[in-house]
């Protein structure tokens, strides 16, 4: 209850002078070639694709979305998903936003609780990490970024190599941040703890 009621507080009604950002890491994604070409929509067909593809390797993507904006401010491709990168990452996240007060919503995820990232937050007092609850990922609003990439880019998307999807990753959030606006959060805490409460 009390990280539901700090997290929505930062979306209702974010702290003056500083920076709230949503924060996570989607994993795993796979750069899948297709076998044969999509074929595209025409009259009275749908688009169609074949089931049969290549696997090339994965990558997983890091992103901060700035709430104010709805703009990724930062974001990072890594092989894997470990406290290193997530401490890499959000050594970016602040570079990106430097002299403000910087509030961080991510997920309960082990990593992000790893002494060492508990020992660079001690070093940078200006960033402050909120976690989301247990199984409410969807509290995190970058989450609605990761639906929006997965199913324009990434889902229809083929790709011979790693490097091919890290590419097309970078040219969508590049597209993306020129016609982003922000997600209106609607739900207070209280309307939030009622709906679950009653499950």
């Amino acid at each position: 209850e009390p990280k539901i009621r700090d997290v929505v507080g930062l979306y209702l009604a974010p702290p003056e002078k500083a920076v709230v950002v949503c924060v996570d890491e989607k994993t795993q994604i796979q750069a899948l070639d297709r076998t044969a070409p999509i074929l595209p929509l025409r009259p009275g067909l749908p688009e169609r694709q074949t089931h049969d593809y290549r696997r090339n390797g994965t990558t997983s993507l890091f992103a901060a979305l700035e709430v104010a904006t709805g703009r990724i401010s930062a974001d990072a491709c890594y092989e894997r998903h470990t406290n290193k990168e997530f401490l890499h990452f959000l050594k970016q996240v602040a570079k990106a936003h430097p002299r403000v007060k910087l509030h961080v919503v991510v997920d309960n995820y082990a990593t992000h609780k790893h002494p060492n990232v508990k020992a660079w937050l001690a070093k940078h007092p200006r960033v402050t990490l909120h976690f989301t609850p247990t199984s409410c990922s969807w509290l995190n609003m970058v989450e609605i970024f990761f639906g929006i990439i997965t199913r324009q880019a990434i889902r229809r998307g083929t790709f011979e190599s790693v490097p091919d999807l890290k590419a097309a990753i970078r040219a969508f959030i590049d597209g993306y941040n020129t016609r982003c606006e922000p997600f209106t959060w609607t739900k207070t805490a209280d309307q939030i703890l009622t709906k679950i409460n009653r499950k």
